[in-house]
């Protein structure tokens, strides 16, 4: 079967792109699919993860002042391709409209990896930014519903997609290390780029009032970092440069949640949520403030990590403070972590994507 993802690029370090890696490589190696992956622009940039040898790879270039280099490249490959079915993954809005710009019959899927809050860049947006967002709204509903099939990550995504064609599937973790986290060590890690809807204002102000009762503790933020160095010059404002330490992305993660004995989530929304089934796959309990729409349906509260309401600093303190002092707690609530985590192993996952496919194929 020839499957065909769609995408913008693969060459970053962003969770889309740790998930495409799993998954096309898992098709491509275990179950016999022909895999090619279409991507706009990347030209040689080398992949920051690792894609399986067996997939063949596309790139568009076009121009950012001529739409139709987009759209006419994309028909030109696709037509050379001629796939069986074709996936698309993709954050951001165009991807919304290539039903009507291939006008296929084979079988389209829409591969949603973020909330529909991706969109909202201020806590409380003004008159037209909330006219701006609802005819967004409806043009990713209209788009939505022209795809075979609308796969979200979470049951609570769900919520926010009112379509006939819906369907739930999880992402694939892309390690389960026999070796796990010690959780001794005076750690905490994030993991996220340096924007507005990773929340790390609010992790930082949560910080601030927990290193005067801890100060030998050290918060490790790893991520892109934005050009400004927003959250950099905040933790210089609030005077935290001796307990917090920012890092780009690297391809060891895993090793860097091991060294860690807490996770932390800040987000102020999420598709999924990938960084904490990691971070429980090390063994690592996470504490995540419960923002739409993924870490209520990842964390169980009270068992294997904690869910703060959405936005209440204090609540997040009081559960990182219980954490970090009481370790038998940590060990308790990392191990039932490492359990409910092998519920996302490639193994369990990616077949749902194989039956998904032949449904639609109706083989």
């Amino acid at each position: 079967m020839k499957l065909l993802y769609i995408t913008n690029q693969i060459c970053g370090s962003g969770g889309l792109e740790r998930v495409l890696a799993v998954k096309a490589s898992y098709l491509a190696e275990k179950l016999g699919y022909d895999v090619h992956i279409i991507t706009f622009n990347q030209g040689n940039h080398s992949l920051f993860y690792n894609f399986s040898n067996k997939l063949h790879y596309h790139d568009i270039k076009t121009h950012k002042f001529n739409p139709l280099s987009h759209i006419n490249g994309l028909k030109r490959k696709v037509t050379e391709i001629k796939p069986n079915i074709i996936s698309v993954c993709d954050d951001g809005v165009k991807g919304f409209f290539i039903p009507q710009i291939l006008k296929t019959t084979c079988p389209m899927i829409y591969e949603r990896h973020a909330s529909k809050n991706i969109f909202k860049t201020k806590e409380n947006p003004d008159y037209i930014r909330k006219i701006k967002f609802s005819i967004l709204n409806m043009l990713m509903n209209y788009g939505a519903s022209k795809y075979d099939s609308f796969v979200v990550l979470t049951n609570d995504n769900l919520k926010e997609w009112k379509l006939n064609n819906l369907k739930v599937i999880a992402n694939p973790l892309s390690f389960y290390p026999k070796e796990k986290s010690s959780l001794e060590n005076k750690r905490v890690i994030a993991v996220g780029s340096h924007t507005y809807q990773k929340g790390f204002d609010r992790l930082l102000k949560i910080w601030s009032k927990v290193i005067l009762a801890y100060p030998d503790w050290i918060l490790d933020i790893y991520g892109k970092i934005d050009s400004n160095k927003t959250y950099i010059k905040l933790a210089d404002n609030l005077k935290l440069s001796n307990s917090v330490n920012f890092h780009q992305p690297v391809n060891d993660i895993e090793t860097k949640y091991r060294a860690a004995s807490i996770y932390l989530m800040s987000s102020r929304s999420e598709g999924f949520g990938m960084v904490l089934i990691e971070a429980m796959s090390n063994g690592v309990p996470c504490i995540s403030f419960d923002c739409p729409r993924g870490p209520k349906d990842i964390i169980t509260d009270g068992e294997d990590g904690f869910l703060v309401p959405d936005g209440n600093i204090d609540a997040f303190v009081e559960r990182l403070e219980l954490l970090i002092k009481d370790k038998d707690l940590r060990v308790d609530m990392g191990r039932k972590a490492i359990l409910n985590a092998q519920k996302y192993l490639p193994e369990y996952i990616v077949p749902q994507w194989d039956n998904l496919f032949k449904s639609l194929l109706k083989i």
